[in-house]
């Protein structure tokens, strides 16, 4: 299956780096919300709640990477990357403090990847 959401080394090492930090699980959200734009957040596991206005796309080196559902169908045919970029974000994103943000890279997914993706399910179906 292809799978929604990928994640660079990059981005490896700063999870890492947090669940060091923070001694805990983590997980993602993006959102298309005023206030956080449409960057990718990362949260202890359970401190963002997410619900039925939510889409899970996967899991990502050991964490559930969410998305609201109105930015998933601006998003739902490209493959996203999880990625770091320099620069302080304006979030309450763990990395933040390090000085750096998470950012999304997208690519259209192919004809062929459409047929074979990893199924999507609602937050409350993973919560739950």
């Amino acid at each position: 299956m292809t799978s929604r959401i990928t994640i660079t080394d990059t981005a490896k090492e700063i999870v890492d780096k947090l669940r060091k930090q923070t001694g805990t699980e983590l997980m993602f959200h993006q959102s298309g919300g005023c206030c956080d734009g449409s960057s990718p957040m990362c949260f202890e596991k359970g401190d963002f709640k997410v619900g039925g206005s939510d889409i899970w796309l996967g899991n990502i080196y050991g964490c559930d990477f969410f998305m609201s559902a109105d930015q998933f169908e601006y998003w739902k045919h490209t493959q996203l990357t999880l990625d770091v970029t320099p620069g302080r974000g304006s979030s309450f994103s763990l990395e933040i403090p390090m000085g750096i943000r998470f950012i999304i890279r997208s690519r259209i997914f192919t004809m062929e990847e459409l047929e074979d993706l990893e199924p999507t399910k609602s937050a409350e179906e993973v919560i739950n």
